[in-house]
């Protein structure tokens, strides 16, 4: 794909993922993002097939660029400590920094939106959006797990349910954040967690 095609294509996605979060998947037509998107039908469809396959390369590149994410502030926080469980606390303390610097609230989570209108999608994206919270669950377990080899936790736990929390935490506090207006929200959520964290490790 020439320069100027693959141009086009990513003003197709970064308008429709924009128009999608603010008025959600069957509230957004293909004429809607072809005139937002400043190019003719002809030229949506040369890139996609219709609307579920625009939805299924925008979830792989939100959870592409979620992954670089991730794994950019983890491979950060390891740097600045040996401990796996400092390791997760500056993680996490880096992660609610980079939401606090946001312009405004959160836009929104393509993930959690395309799950409230699963039944908008194919089996393709719902699938892929099943593999977009389980490799969350992977990135931050394995972590979990490190932290368990070196810290005995004061109560039973279960690497995979803490992992998921944390996801649900980051899901609750941009619907938090949204509807309160308040920018802060979805920072205090992770936050909360990191005392959760050491309370569980540190006490």
């Amino acid at each position: 794909m020439g320069e100027k095609a693959q141009n086009t294509k990513n003003r197709i996605m970064e308008t429709a993922e924009k128009i999608i979060l603010q008025k959600g998947f069957a509230g957004t037509s293909i004429d809607e993002i072809i005139d937002n998107a400043h190019i003719t039908k002809g030229g949506f469809f040369y890139h996609f097939k219709g609307k579920n396959d625009l939805a299924l390369a925008l979830l792989q590149r939100y959870l592409e660029a979620d992954d670089v994410f991730f794994n950019d502030i983890l491979n950060r926080a390891r740097s600045l400590s040996e401990d796996p469980l400092q390791q997760m606390l500056i993680f996490l303390k880096l992660l609610a920094e980079a939401m606090q610097q946001l312009p405004d609230t959160h836009p929104g989570c393509l993930v959690a939106a395309f799950t409230y209108e699963s039944q908008q999608f194919d089996n393709d994206v719902i699938q892929k959006n099943k593999e977009g919270i389980l490799s969350w669950r992977k990135l931050f377990a394995e972590q979990l797990t490190v932290i368990e080899h070196s810290y005995q936790p004061k109560f039973e736990t279960n690497v995979d349910d803490m992992a998921d929390l944390l996801s649900a935490c980051m899901e609750g506090g941009i619907i938090l954040s949204r509807v309160l207006g308040e920018q802060d929200s979805l920072a205090k959520q992770i936050l909360h967690y990191r005392d959760y964290l050491r309370l569980l490790y540190e006490g």
